[in-house]
């Protein structure tokens, strides 16, 4: 018996299956751009259970008739194209006769269809593969597909699809793709019977955007302009300050067509380089018209990339385009200043937050200090409340007189020792971590001896600290230290579930993407583990109307959407909870104290004390350290007074 033999049509059409069918959304992307082609000016989507159990596609194009039928089902067979020469040329988004073979291999297919010459419409049934019904019924003019079970006779397959939630959040991601590609089409998208997009189809392509990312975007675009002999660009920029903490708002299409490029991408970002920050990306709806004889979109199955055999001049065009577009108007950002809002402070909602902890240092918050500036932190406060509260202790039980004069003397100059709060500091330290901490300085700085002896001798370029001990000079990044305090109390927070909120009014509004408000859900534990309080807040909206108390001085939308951003990544999605936490907590050091900001020596103790009493003082949350060492033998190698 021969070991080679052609396989059956059945088996053939399933293997083909997977490289055009991965998920409920590679289907909708399909039978779309299969209406698109046909002329349809309307195409309503409608999923259930993130559309593995159900989908209908409807269109109102030119329909199919009923002779195509059966061959519209068969593989490699298209109304698109007729030779090798069309592939040079390709105007439609389907071209291959693959998606309907596919689609019906490894699903329940219903198509019902009629052209407007036709006096009834056309029903057919297919199955797996095998046709079960072909008949005459009664349909408005165009096309409408039923597809039911996706992956039903694969169940290999179908195991490796995502919940329900995150399958619709790709079709809703894909239908915001092709409404921003084909603005003069009105789509609609239902998922669970509910009404998530729906455009109006006037061909205006800053409403599609308005409509879909809402006001705040559409509000802040400039327009893109280019035009060259074989290629034409238009669309809008975002200006920089809406930019993204990933490339999600990055869409561009050639001719019509969605698809990834990484020379489009690059040209992108270069030209935005002086704009944004570093690891932000702009938001940019770009249309790109190019000559089919230049670009090959036959790479893959799914047509999701492209080549061109022109990398450069489409570069250069569309940095051109990107960049004049950013320069033709001053991008200087208008500032708004907050009204004064006296009432703000004596208002009833912001002290139930504060009320709802009894801590003791809620008392200290009430000083004379209190004003609207909250440029320090709601966690520096708190330090410094517990440091006042643990000096008045100590001074009741050693050293009265002597720590009554250090805490006059320390004030008017850094160079005297603070000997009231590191003791405290040892004694709330376990007795097994100091070795581990000490292995990291080879002088032991913090030993409980060192914690007592060691100087403030002063601050340099209002960032960092001088600390002597012994024969070394430390060196302390105030900005550096803080962070590394606020991450470790935030990640400690989250495991113990102690968490002190504070109430924001009015709260913050956040319009997010399915696919954003999926990742919200996902994570809402997270959040409202560190003090967040988030609410829905009509569709694909929440209210945020609490805060983590050391955010509440920076607790704005950007920082929120920050967070999902973080989050975002496909892999972080199956990272260990512990991850999650951390990449949450790191925002908390939004809240640290800045470089070239002020501090007090007192201030500078109780921070310095809290960072060396953590379980790793050495770096902060993003890899920086915090203390550098200098010995004094290094210092006198440098004035030469050792040779």
């Amino acid at each position: 018996m021969s070991k080679i033999q052609v396989l059956d049509p059945i088996t053939i059409d399933k293997i083909a299956a997977g490289e055009v069918i991965e998920r409920p959304a590679s289907v909708v992307k399909e039978l779309v751009e299969n209406a698109i082609d046909a002329g349809a000016t309307a195409v309503v989507v409608e999923i259930k259970d993130g559309g593995i159990s159900f989908m209908r596609i409807t269109d109102n194009g030119c329909g199919i008739d009923r002779e195509d039928v059966r061959s519209a089902f068969l593989r490699h067979s298209t109304s698109k194209i007729r030779s090798v020469d069309d592939l040079l040329h390709i105007g439609s988004l389907g071209f291959r006769g693959e998606a309907l073979s596919s689609i019906s291999a490894v699903a329940q297919v219903e198509l019902i269809t009629k052209t407007k010459d036709q006096t009834f419409g056309t029903l057919y049934r297919i199955a797996g593969g095998k046709e079960e019904t072909l008949e005459d019924t009664g349909a408005p003019d165009g096309t409408t597909f039923i597809i039911r079970q996706l992956f039903y006779n694969t169940p290999a397959r179908r195991k490796f699809l995502k919940t329900p939630m995150t399958e619709a959040s790709h079709v809703g991601d894909l239908m915001t793709r092709l409404a921003l590609s084909h603005p003069h089409i009105s789509f609609q998208f239902i998922n669970n019977g509910q009404s998530k997009l729906h455009t109006s189809g006037n061909g205006k392509l800053k409403d599609v955007i308005y409509h879909i990312y809402g006001r705040e975007i559409a509000s802040n675009l400039l327009q893109a302009e280019y035009d060259t002999p074989g290629l034409k660009i238009t669309g809008f920029l975002g200006k920089p300050i809406i930019s993204r903490g990933n490339r999600n708002f990055e869409n561009y299409y050639v001719n019509g067509r969605y698809a990834r490029n990484s020379i489009i991408s690059r040209a992108i970002e270069d030209a935005y380089k002086d704009f944004t920050m570093q690891h932000k990306y702009p938001f940019v709806v770009l249309h790109i018209e190019i000559d089919g004889e230049h670009v090959d979109v036959n790479v893959h199955p799914t047509k999701m990339e492209l080549r061109f055999n022109n990398q450069q001049e489409v570069y250069n065009a569309i940095y051109s385009a990107v960049d004049q577009g950013l320069h033709e108007k001053e991008l200087i950002p208008h500032v708004e200043m907050p009204e004064p809002k006296p009432a703000v402070q004596s208002t009833p909602e912001s002290k139930p937050a504060v009320r709802s902890t009894p801590e003791p240092k809620t008392v200290v918050r009430s000083a004379p200090e209190h004003n609207l500036e909250y440029f320090m932190s709601k966690m520096k406060e708190r330090v410094l409340a517990e440091h006042e509260e643990k000096k008045k202790k100590e001074e009741t039980v050693t050293k009265q007189p002597v720590n009554t004069i250090q805490t006059i003397a320390e004030e008017k100059t850094p160079y005297m020792q603070n000997t009231a709060v590191r003791p405290q500091i040892s004694t709330q330290t376990t007795a097994p971590e100091p070795p581990k901490q000490m292995e990291l300085f080879e002088d032991h700085l913090l030993t409980r001896e060192a914690m007592q002896k060691y100087k403030v001798v002063g601050q340099v370029f209002e960032t960092y600290w001088l600390v002597e001990y012994d024969n070394s000079l430390y060196i302390i990044d105030q900005h550096a230290a803080h962070e590394r305090v606020l991450y470790e109390k935030t990640l400690k927070s989250m495991q113990t579930r102690e968490f002190t909120s504070q109430m924001i009014s009015p709260p913050i509004v956040l319009n997010l993407s399915m696919r954003e408000a999926e990742l919200l859900n996902t994570y809402m534990d997270r959040f409202t583990r560190i003090g967040f309080e988030i609410e829905e807040f009509g569709q694909d909206s929440y209210a945020v109307r609490a805060v983590p108390d050391n955010l509440f001085s920076i607790a704005k939308k950007e920082l929120l959407i920050q967070m999902l951003d973080s989050l975002s990544d496909e892999i972080a999605r199956n990272q260990s909870p512990d991850l999650i936490d951390e990449k949450i907590a790191s925002m908390s050091c939004k809240a640290a104290v800045k470089g070239n900001m002020k501090l007090s020596v007192q201030e500078v103790d109780a921070l310095i004390g809290e960072l060396l009493s953590l379980d790793n003082p050495y770096h902060c949350p993003h890899g920086r350290p915090t203390i550098i060492a200098m010995t004094k033998r290094e210092l006198e190698k440098k004035f030469k007074r050792i040779v």
